[in-house]
């Protein structure tokens, strides 16, 4: 199993950047694919990327061309996963859950969540 904690949120208006991290830790080699996912209140979780272990991508059509997930596996205990955002929008509000699908029978572990808020 995995244990994913998600850190970066915050406060930001409208026009601005934010950085969300998110370290997995445990079996982490049996991690297929990485990604990020968000719930806004009174909305359905939705996919916002994804970077699978071959490196590809995939991003929800609101998020493309703003937002970019990146990884970082130098390290044999912790794996990295970035999602740069920018030209954030009040509708980006949401609550940013870190994803990960694992083994062979593809079970999702989630992170506790972060929480963006972008202001007009």
């Amino acid at each position: 199993q995995v244990q994913l904690v998600e850190s970066g949120g915050g406060l930001v208006q409208a026009g601005g950047s934010l950085r969300l991290s998110c370290a997995a830790s445990g079996d982490i080699f049996s991690i297929n694919a990485m990604g990020w996912y968000r719930q806004a209140p009174g909305k359905q979780r939705e996919l916002v990327a994804v970077i699978g272990s071959d490196g590809r991508t995939v991003y929800a059509d609101s998020v493309k061309g703003r937002f970019t997930i990146s990884r970082d596996y130098a390290e044999n205990t912790v794996w990295l996963v970035y999602l740069q955002m920018n030209s954030l929008k009040p509708e980006d509000t949401a609550v940013y859950y870190c994803h990960a699908d694992w083994g062979m029978d593809g079970i999702d572990y989630w992170g506790k969540g972060t929480l963006v808020t972008v202001s007009s």
